[in-house]
């Protein structure tokens, strides 16, 4: 969430900053509503500054034994006016919440202006495209004879976009989140298992609520009105809601392996086939809270993190600094990582690391203090891919494979899987 002063003192340039996310952002209602909010407040204080003098006055008539008829009248009537205000700004300050609640994260002043996502800047890539001396096949194709997924008997237990991994499927993408765990537990963050199931206020934090609510999963039960996890983050911003940290504490660097779960709209044409775009996916989730003069280096603390996951598959991947019209509700900055898929022939992205300064932690209640006499501060929090698997499964299969169909297990999974070298056809 932004901070009100900052729309108050500076509210033709931060509207100009919000449109270059989304273009029709328009601050006029929210400072409309903050200034009768202000004048409410202002004149209810002067309202009971008086009653509180009448109420004194009387009080010294009293004890003079002199009547205050006026002033009990004026006394009357002030509350009658307090009641009006108080009902006023009842109905104004959720109003205003919910208007600033819907105001996406401030980009960065350096982030190129855009709405359109080829714009977004390609600033490093890893090896390069793997060059096949034989017709290669997709990831279905592959399947066909290899055997990793059903789709068809997901399809029967949940419909399209719930594919079901077996055997050697299952173990690879085991072996997977595995090694992604082992990564970044070396490079230093804490594992925490999260629930799956979340309240509102924890959606909200995050700031994928209100904006977003038909993009996500909700349990029809009156007594638990819960959400299945998008994603960890969720749940991982939410481990210190409404909590103030020690400076000592910070930086805090956190993973969460769940499955994420997303209203994914069905196959668009023949290369969103099988894993592409599925309602559930694997992720190991990335998540840091910092103070703010640490967010910079920690973003590409995370990201060296995600990239060297790639680096150990050996993978081609590039990484795309987004536009402002590109990036997520709550990101002042985003960098997507993206491996190439030749079955597609196109880049996916398989991770995605955000610095979203202040934002969910205003959204949250999070704040850290300096030393024992400071006041509390917003601290800043950072998450990212690291990673997602569906997509990265494709591009070991698609990209590890051979001219009669099997593939080459990357040597870093092998010890996972009790040695295996080479899926073979069966």
């Amino acid at each position: 969430m932004i901070d009100i002063k900052l729309i108050r003192t500076q509210k033709d340039l931060t509207e100009k900053r919000l449109q270059s996310k989304v273009s029709t952002t328009s601050l006029d209602e929210i400072v409309a509503l903050d200034i009768q909010h202000r004048e409410a407040l202002t004149a209810l204080e002067g309202f009971k500054n008086r009653k509180n003098l009448i109420a004194k006055e009387v009080g010294n008539k009293k004890r003079q034994g002199l009547t205050a008829e006026s002033e009990k009248t004026e006394s009357h009537e002030l509350s009658t006016v307090i009641a009006a205000l108080e009902k006023e700004i009842a109905l104004i300050e959720p109003l205003l919440y919910d208007l600033l609640a819907r105001l996406p994260n401030l980009p960065f002043e350096d982030i190129p202006i855009s709405c359109n996502p080829q714009d977004n800047v390609c600033i490093h890539e890893y090896k390069t495209q793997h060059d096949f001396p034989f017709p290669f096949k997709n990831h279905v194709e592959l399947n066909e004879l290899l055997h990793l997924f059903d789709f068809k008997r997901g399809a029967k237990i949940s419909g399209s976009g719930w594919p079901v991994y077996k055997g050697l499927g299952a173990r690879l993408e085991w072996a997977l989140i595995n090694f992604m765990i082992e990564t970044h537990l070396n490079n230093g963050f804490e594992q925490w298992m999260v629930p799956l199931l979340v309240r509102e206020q924890m959606m909200f934090g995050a700031g994928t609520l209100p904006k977003f609510s038909g993009q996500f999963y909700k349990l029809e039960d009156k007594e638990f009105p819960l959400y299945l996890v998008p994603t960890a983050e969720v749940a991982l911003n939410a481990l210190h809601l409404d909590e103030i940290l020690e400076e000592n504490e910070l930086p805090k660097k956190y993973i969460a392996y769940t499955p994420c779960f997303r209203r994914e709209s069905g196959a668009a044409g023949s290369n969103e086939r099988g894993l592409i775009r599925t309602h559930q996916f694997n992720k190991v989730e990335m998540f840091a809270f910092t103070r703010p003069e640490e967010s910079e280096a920690m973003f590409y603390t995370m990201m060296a993190s995600a990239e060297s996951i790639l680096k150990g598959l050996d993978l081609h991947y590039r990484n795309m600094l987004l536009v402002t019209g590109d990036m997520s509700f709550a990101a002042s900055k985003t960098i997507d990582i993206e491996v190439w898929l030749p079955g597609q022939n196109r880049y996916y992205e398989v991770s995605s690391v955000s610095n979203c300064t202040d934002f969910q932690a205003r959204r949250s209640g999070i704040r850290f203090k300096r030393n024992e006499g400071s006041k509390t501060e917003f601290l800043h929090t950072l998450n990212g891919s690291g990673l997602a698997t569906s997509r990265l499964m494709v591009a070991l299969l698609e990209n590890n494979q051979q001219a009669d169909g099997s593939v080459l297990i990357p040597k870093v999974l092998q010890k996972y899987l009790n040695g295996l070298e080479v899926i073979t056809p069966s």
